[in-house]
C-alpha cells in the first residue's frame, strides 16, 4: 500500500497576501467569481489563494490589482513575497500569529513588552494615542483566552529601573508582571544586566505554531518584520540560548521584581 501523501503545510506569508486580496476584493463589493473570470482561473483556485494554500502568479497579482485599483499595492506585495523565491518577513500578518500560536516566548530591550504592559504603562509609552493603546490591550487578551498560549515574558533588568509614567505607574506596572508571573501558563524571568551579550541586538517575540513550526517577530529601527526563514530562526534561537543563560528563574525574578518596585518606585 503506497504511503499517505502529507498534506504540504500553508504558508503565512501566502496567508498574509491572500488575506489582503481578500480585503481588496471585499472592500470594493467584488465577489471571487468575478476575480476568477477575469484571470482565467476557477472559483476554487481563487478561494485557494485567498486561504493561503496557493501561491498567485505575477499576471494573477497584476490583473487584480488593475481591476481593484489598488495602486499597486498587490503588485508590490507579491513581489516582496517572492523575492530570491522565499517570501519576505515583512508581509507575515503577525496579529494572527501570536493569536493562533501556543507558545510565546517575548524579549524586549528597555521596556516591558507589550503583552504585559498595564494600561497606564502603554499609555505613557505610546505618548497618550488612546487608539494604539486599545490596541495593545486588545491583543492581551489572548492571555486570558481558552487555551490561553504559554507564554515567557524574558525581561531586561533596564526595563524595571527606566521610567515610564510616574513612579506609581511603574509601580503598578512590576506588580502586574509578579501578578502575571503567577499564571500557570506565564513565566517572567528577568535578564541580568551584564553588559555586553547577544541579546542586546533587538527586540523579539519567538511564535511556535500548532504544527510546530516557528515564526519570529524581530524589532528594527524602521519597521517590525517577521520570518520563518530557517537561518533567522537559527539565530534568533541561538541569541535566545543565551539570554535564558543570563535570566533568573522564576521564583527569584518574582523577588528581583519586588525589590525594584520597593526600593525604587516607592
Amino acid at each position: 500500500m503506497p504511503p499517505r501523501r502529507q498534506r504540504p503545510q500553508e504558508s503565512p506569508a501566502l496567508v498574509a497576501f491572500g488575506r489582503q486580496l481578500r480585503r481588496m476584493r471585499e472592500g470594493k463589493g467584488v465577489k471571487q467569481e468575478t476575480i476568477a473570470h477575469l484571470t482565467n482561473l476557477s472559483g476554487a483556485q481563487v478561494s485557494r489563494i485567498e486561504a493561503g494554500k496557493r501561491r498567485a502568479s505575477r499576471s494573477f497579482a497584476e490583473i487584480v490589482d488593475d481591476y481593484l485599483e489598488a495602486g499597486s499595492a498587490l503588485i508590490s506585495l507579491w513581489e516582496d513575497l517572492n523575492k530570491d523565491g522565499h517570501p519576505v518577513p515583512i508581509w507575515f500578518d503577525w496579529p494572527q500569529i501570536e493569536g493562533d500560536a501556543i507558545e510565546l516566548t517575548c524579549y524586549q530591550l528597555c521596556v516591558i513588552a507589550g503583552l504585559a504592559q498595564t494600561p497606564a504603562y502603554a499609555k505613557a509609552l505610546l505618548k497618550g494615542n488612546e487608539e494604539a493603546v486599545a490596541a495593545r490591550l486588545e491583543r492581551q487578551k489572548i492571555l486570558d483566552k481558552e487555551n490561553a498560549p504559554i507564554v515567557t515574558f524574558l525581561v531586561d533588568e533596564q526595563a524595571l529601573h527606566r521610567s515610564v509614567g510616574s513612579p506609581e505607574v511603574m509601580r503598578e506596572q512590576l506588580e502586574h508582571l509578579i501578578a502575571l508571573s503567577e499564571r500557570p501558563n506565564v513565566t517572567v524571568q528577568v535578564v541580568l544586566g551584564s553588559g555586553e551579550h547577544a541579546g542586546n541586538g533587538s527586540s523579539f517575540v519567538l511564535a511556535t505554531m500548532a504544527d510546530t513550526s516557528r515564526i519570529a517577530y524581530i524589532e528594527t529601527a524602521i519597521r517590525g518584520l517577521t520570518t520563518d526563514d530557517p537561518a533567522d530562526l537559527a539565530e534568533v534561537s541561538r541569541v535566545l540560548a543565551d539570554i535564558r543563560n543570563r535570566a533568573l528563574p522564576g521564583d527569584m525574578s518574582r523577588d528581583f521584581i519586588r525589590k525594584v518596585a520597593e526600593e525604587r518606585w516607592t
